[in-house]
């Protein structure tokens, strides 16, 4: 009797002596509205001067995406993007910059990016960072939604939203590569 006893308990003991199943740390929530500390702070506005005339005005969200946010300000203050082209424009889906090649193949000197997927979608007007297939090679390229695309949610990070000239955007010469590429004039922080 006393061995069935020390039986159970040892048995209770590595029931119990069994780590907690861990889960994974639920993402916070984002709203496509940036919060104010985010908003009110003007180095959080990227603002592109494009060949076509058009103006467009980002609202970063180093609150979604710290990493990206800070790549995207330094090759700004440094004039990395000053005369790119926008390589990539499919109607319909989203235009792709921020190549120094214009092949795609292309990025800044800076080591490559983890991914910093988040819970923004991928609606017309948000920012993208463009990659390879490895998800950790966000570099210098970036893209604009010309419209929704939920497939591409939780695998390209999101750190930015058009917030005005989303009209300019929609001017960005077509093509894989474009005849006639739109090309960034000057890119700026705090518009």
């Amino acid at each position: 009797m006393i061995g069935r006893v020390l039986f159970s308990l040892s048995a209770l003991a590595l029931v119990a002596a069994k780590p907690a199943a861990v889960e994974a740390p639920a993402r916070p929530m984002l709203t496509i509205i940036a919060p104010a500390e985010v908003a009110n702070d003007p180095t959080n506005r990227l603002t592109i001067e494009l060949s076509n005339g058009g103006r467009v005005v980002i609202q970063l969200r180093p609150d979604a995406a710290p990493a990206h946010v800070e790549r995207m300000k330094t090759l700004v203050r440094q004039g990395f993007y000053d005369g790119l082209a926008f390589h990539r424009v499919v109607p319909g889906f989203m235009a792709q910059g921020g190549d120094p090649k214009g092949t795609g193949e292309g990025g800044s000197p800076l080591p490559d990016l983890k991914a910093e997927f988040n819970t923004l979608p991928f609606m017309r007007g948000m920012l993208g960072a463009a990659r390879s297939e490895n998800v950790d090679s966000a570099n210098s390229q970036f893209f604009i939604m010309l419209a929704p695309n939920a497939t591409l949610n939780d695998k390209y990070t999101v750190y930015g939203r058009v917030i005005s000239g989303m009209d300019a955007v929609d001017r960005i010469a077509p093509g894989e590569p474009p005849e006639s590429p739109t090309k960034i004039v000057h890119m700026s922080l705090g518009g």
